[in-house]
């Protein structure tokens, strides 16, 4: 992933009295492929109450629509923007933004577990490793000698994330975690991925082999935990400078708390994320609105699409619409 999220650490502009409130929420939409039986088609999901009140005052500004195979999520091109950020899809230098690096090419690397099939892998959350700092810091310093040949330095910032710097990560391009993982990651992704850089892929193949003999799985092993059997590379690029925000006073909230029942796809847990998500961050966007003295937006993500949406004066039709009982976003969020 090329932002570090939820357990991990996402990085939103501030200001201790902002002119702009945007809430931007992750995972906001539940994917298709959570339906039980994809032959019948499911309820639409149903808006809570605080984010149904705010749609009823908003309308849709601005749209970020991605494939199913982009690189990149929707929420992460929408905050690249909103940080002033380059939008490439796969080539957002996350690290070098999150780290205040600049002039030096640099990328997240992230450990994780493989299970490796015969014609494919398939990657595991690294949130779900349980990877300690300890076990964190004895694996990156087995695999630092092996980078530092290739001109690669390794640095600890927490479990899941270690902080590497090279000439090979100035253009390399990057899939999102949230893109591959559970799912089946064939050949052809390592190849386009070795074309850009055959220096990473030798460098996963040493480690799968170097980690698979480590003291700190073996104590995993023994604790019926999944093996740090190789990593994940997300967030590469360099800064030339530091990024240029489109709107200085803008006030970001970063809301991920929905991301983790999306990625699993599970349907209850989306809801009760949802409910909590309401209640407060939803809630507080509509109390600014209600007091009129910030300039509000609220950002909607999901697998495909990101939505924004700033206040807007109803017209006469959508007025007798909303006093008839009319529901003109009753499926947004199966549509994201």
């Amino acid at each position: 992933m090329g932002v570090i999220v939820a357990s991990r650490t996402i990085r939103a502009m501030s200001d201790n009295n902002p002119l702009r409130t945007h809430l931007l929420i992750a995972g906001a939409g539940l994917p298709v492929e959570a339906d039980p039986d994809p032959h019948q088609a499911r309820p639409a999901q149903q808006l809570p109450p605080k984010l149904r009140a705010l749609l009823a005052r908003m309308s849709s500004v601005a749209v970020i629509e991605c494939a199913e195979d982009s690189p990149s999520m929707p929420y992460e091109l929408a905050l690249a923007r909103l940080n002033g950020l380059p939008g490439e899809a796969g080539l957002i230098p996350w690290a070098a933004f999150e780290t205040d690096t600049i002039a030096t090419p640099c990328a997240w690397i992230r450990p994780c577990h493989w299970q490796v099939g015969i014609d494919h892998v398939l990657l595991g959350d690294p949130a779900a490793l349980g990877l300690d700092e300890a076990g964190s810091r004895a694996l990156l310093d087995a695999a630092a000698p092996y980078f530092r040949e290739d001109g690669i330095a390794l640095e600890y910032r927490m479990p899941g994330a270690w902080f590497a710097t090279g000439e090979v990560f100035r253009a390399l391009p990057t899939v999102s975690l949230e893109r591959v993982i559970g799912k089946r990651i064939t050949p052809a992704l390592f190849d386009t991925s070795a074309r850009h850089s055959s220096v990473l892929r030798r460098l996963q193949n040493e480690m799968q082999m170097l980690f698979y003999t480590h003291p700190v799985n073996d104590a995993r092993q023994q604790q019926g935990l999944p093996l740090v059997n190789s990593f994940w590379i997300a967030g590469a690029g360099v800064l030339a400078q530091p990024a240029s925000p489109a709107t200085p006073a803008n006030g970001v909230v970063v809301e991920t708390r929905l991301c983790d029942s999306a990625l699993r796809r599970d349907a209850q847990a989306h809801a009760q994320a949802w409910g909590q998500v309401d209640a407060d961050a939803c809630a507080r966007l509509l109390r600014l609105l209600d007091e009129g003295k910030q300039d509000v937006r609220l950002t909607l993500c999901g697998e495909r699409l990101a939505r924004t949406f700033a206040p807007a004066t109803p017209s006469l039709a959508q007025r007798i619409s909303n006093l008839f009982g009319g529901q003109p976003h009753a499926r947004l969020l199966d549509q994201l």
